[in-house]
């Protein structure tokens, strides 16, 4: 009996000391959009997820699935303000990304595409953590060159209404590089086009939960400028696999990850009405400031690199959508 005991207490001893081997993730901006569905997606691979949200955006239902299991955390921080902790991998993807949001305090937002990719870089070369950084499309403002491949530079307006977004996630893929030249830190970087799905807020002002909302509740739905206007929509789930990825992958980005499949926004609306209530009435508003005319990503790179490209047309998309969005709506 002494024997086996002892024999057990060895094994103990030796589990104990073997290295851990799951991966410790923190996902900033965990409780948004995105950042809750890339949440799910670690989660259910069996991986310990720390979900940092100041929940500007972010809400806790959306990770509420979550809270109490031992392989999660949930924290309340801004990512302007340092953080320690111990980790493997960290998805940086807190910043308001919808133009209501992002232009409601613009300063704030510029804060945080700097101080926060700056704060979340120091910890990635502290802890020798991989970084992926959400970056954006808007890198590329109203382009030139369609659709747009990684090497455009892009044409962006430095003081307009949405410098603050295009350029704050500029400046972050700067910070990005200079720290993998410097420190020789591990980073991602991705360059994220127009996405939607369920959990996305109807009240971001973005398209697509824009027509929905409007023609769930039986309004007209408004279309900016005559609606020529073109967008590529990427469905949330697409989107997410390109991220994971990315991050699992050899290839430092930037990288665009997207549906290259193009619609214009009219196209859009007459969709959503078919889906919903063709009987609605479509109206015409002004073109905001330096509102893209096209956006189309390039994505030759992501399926050379990653055999990555969407699975989810913007038909099949929008349902989901459509019937998240009534749910939650009541209607």
């Amino acid at each position: 009996m002494f024997v086996v005991d002892l024999i057990r207490l060895t094994l103990t001893f030796f589990v104990f000391l073997m290295p851990y081997s799951v991966t410790r993730n923190l996902v900033t901006g965990g409780a948004g959009f995105l950042g809750s569905h890339l949440c799910d997606r670690l989660m259910e691979a069996g991986e310990e997820v720390i979900c940092l949200d100041n929940y500007f955006t972010g809400r806790k239902q959306n990770i509420s699935q979550w809270i109490g299991n031992p392989r999660f955390e949930l924290i309340r921080h801004d990512v302007t303000e340092p953080i320690k902790v111990e980790v493997d991998r960290i998805w940086h993807l807190a910043c308001p990304a919808s133009p209501v949001h992002y232009q409601f305090n613009p300063v704030k937002t510029a804060k945080t595409s700097f101080l926060g990719t700056y704060n979340m870089l120091g910890l990635a070369n502290r802890v020798g953590a991989r970084l992926l950084l959400a970056s954006t499309s808007e890198v590329y403002g109203d382009p030139e060159v369609h659709p747009q491949p990684e090497s455009y530079k892009g044409c962006v307006n430095t003081i307009g209404i949405r410098s603050c977004y295009d350029e704050g996630k500029r400046i972050a893929e700067t910070l990005c590089f200079d720290y993998q030249r410097m420190h020789n830190t591990e980073i991602r970087v991705m360059r994220i086009f127009n996405t939607y799905g369920p959990r996305m807020l109807p009240d971001d002002g973005r398209v697509v939960s824009n027509f929905i909302v409007q023609a769930l509740k039986g309004e007209s739905l408004t279309l900016y400028g005559d609606g020529s206007q073109t967008r590529s929509f990427c469905y949330v789930d697409d989107l997410i696999e390109g991220m994971i990825k990315l991050m699992n992958g050899n290839h430092s980005g930037p990288m665009n990850i997207g549906n290259p499949t193009e619609f214009t926004i009219r196209n859009l609306a007459e969709l959503v009405r078919k889906k919903i209530n063709s009987n609605l009435e479509l109206i015409y508003q002004q073109l905001p400031q330096d509102d893209p005319l096209q956006r189309k990503p390039d994505i030759q790179l992501a399926q050379k690199e990653l055999s990555w490209t969407h699975q989810v047309d913007l038909d099949q998309g929008l349902d989901q959508t459509i019937d998240y969005f009534r749910r939650g709506l009541n209607l």
